[in-house]
């Protein structure tokens, strides 16, 4: 999208670095939000090529939990779902968020 400003931030200490994306001036909210997920992707595949990762201290929330499966290796999503299971068999905290489905 042409114009679109990337607003980066972060944590010295740790190395993790947030983006934001900020609109074109003059443009509507909607047309960057009709672009969420290409503009995600193309953030997401940069990020992987400097192998770092989609998710910091703030985990992945509902928003990228079904991209992580695209980003991490299919034996850590398994060991994940193994913590998962072992301390939320009931799948009771946090539903939907930080594992993809399936």
């Amino acid at each position: 999208m042409p114009g679109i400003r990337v607003v980066t931030y972060g944590h010295i200490g740790d190395g993790n670095l947030h983006y934001d994306l900020s609109k074109p001036e003059g443009s509507a909210a909607d047309d960057v939000r009709a672009h969420a997920g290409e503009l995600a992707r193309i953030a997401h595949d940069s990020t992987a090529s400097f192998d770092g990762s989609i998710s910091a201290e703030h985990g992945l929330g509902q928003s990228k939990a079904d991209v992580i499966a695209d980003y991490e290796d299919a034996y850590e999503l398994q060991l994940m779902r193994g913590v998962k299971e072992l301390f939320d068999p009931a799948g009771l905290m946090n539903p939907g968020k930080v594992l993809p489905r399936g």
